[in-house]
């Protein structure tokens, strides 16, 4: 797969809103949540043009029951895919466009760390360039190679990922916990 990293694209959040409703459809009442993560949810972070969503669920046993479901609006369905009580779905094949992580509303250490780095990125621009420049200089270097692409930012993003948690334990983060969906 193809390592492709380019400049922040405004239109990332209407696409998160147009997927956000047919997950909800998908989902209905079993959904509670779902959160726009990854780089396409900062302003003005460079990112792989992939939509990461986060939808939060009251039991994660019932969502393989719509694997059938997701396959039919051009999902993949994965299983846990490395991550204990996650499901995660993935659409498009080299042309991938969202990545799907479901947690249940009670998986705290998941969903913390995922809202914790966004909005930290949100709220320390300066933070999100030195990202977004670390991810273009990757690319550039692994062009064709996604695993080194990703193991070559991984020091940084476990570093980004510390920090990111102590700011948002220490109370900086209006978001901690209170349901608030993210619309982009």
């Amino acid at each position: 797969m193809k390592v492709n990293v380019v400049n922040y694209q405004e239109k990332w959040k209407t696409i998160f809103k147009q997927e956000a409703q047919r997950l909800q459809a998908i989902f209905g009442d079993e959904l509670t949540n779902i959160y726009h993560i990854g780089s396409t949810s900062v302003d003005g972070l460079k990112a792989k043009p992939i939509i990461d969503m986060m939808p939060v669920v009251k039991k994660i046993e019932r969502i393989d029951r719509y694997n059938n479901q997701m396959r039919e609006i051009g999902y993949e369905a994965l299983g846990e895919f490395g991550i204990k009580e996650r499901r995660f779905f993935r659409k498009g094949q080299e042309e991938r466009t969202h990545h799907i992580h479901v947690f249940q509303a009670d998986n705290y250490t998941e969903i913390d760390r995922h809202v914790a780095v966004r909005d930290f990125l949100r709220a320390y621009s300066d933070e999100a360039v030195h990202y977004g420049n670390v991810k273009e200089k990757l690319a550039r270097q692994f062009p064709e190679d996604m695993e080194s692409y990703i193991n070559g930012k991984d020091a940084f993003v476990k570093n980004l990922e510390k920090k990111a948690l102590r700011w948002f334990f220490s109370g900086h983060s209006d978001n901690r916990r209170k349901g608030i969906s993210d619309e982009g």
